[in-house]
């Protein structure tokens, strides 16, 4: 063999060499998004199982407020099956809209139960619905822990899958979307900082 030869074989190795580390990369990053999603989906899932127990407990203090416990009920049911379609393996961009708006709108929903739970004092007093109650507050923390490691993960793939020259090799090996970041309505709030006054 002559050196030309062997300097092409060796160029032809390299670059096929970075190829494989590109594509690799890209799987590992994908899978850790996927990753991220399903533990998501297990904080969603409990908060799904809650929230009828919520309403079952609550129900005998508010007879007159039943449009409102429909109202849970009915946006409880469109986030889990949101959810559901999700879970069937496809995280996609359309899914992941119509899991954040049907739990923006669960989220409207529970908001308006937490108003009418607070005009009757014998329910929140009541030991079953504070303990629900917190159940709810701390499995709320935990999707939100859950969905920042998602949206980071999200982040870090469409990151480098966006790089010049990973782009080359994401395109030629099916990596051609970005992953969609999971944003509800209080991503504003999140960011912002509580204000505090003790007046």
């Amino acid at each position: 063999m002559d050196t030309t030869t062997i300097i092409s074989l060796a160029v032809v190795a390299l670059l096929l060499g970075w190829a494989v580390v590109i594509y690799n990369q890209l799987v590992a990053l994908s899978n850790r998004y996927q990753n991220g999603f399903a533990q998501i989906e297990v904080q969603l899932k409990r908060r799904y199982d809650l929230i009828p127990n919520l309403v079952e407990t609550t129900k005998g203090y508010l007879l007159h407020e039943r449009e409102t416990l429909e109202a849970v009920v009915n946006a409880r049911n469109a986030a889990a099956s949101a959810l559901d379609a999700l879970g069937s393996g496809s995280i996609n961009a359309e899914g992941i809209q119509t899991l954040s708006g049907a739990e923006n709108a669960l989220g409207a929903a529970l908001g308006k139960f937490s108003v009418v739970m607070e005009a009757y004092p014998d329910l929140k007093a009541s030991a079953n619905v504070q303990q629900l109650n917190e159940e709810l507050a701390s499995t709320e923390n935990r999707v939100a822990f859950a969905r920042q490691g998602f949206n980071d993960a999200v982040m870090s793939y469409n990151t480098y899958r966006q790089s010049f020259p990973n782009l080359l090799i994401a395109n030629r090996f099916g990596h051609t979307e970005d992953a969609q970041l999971l944003e509800f309505d209080d991503s504003e709030q999140i960011q912002e900082a509580p204000k505090i006054s003790f007046t």
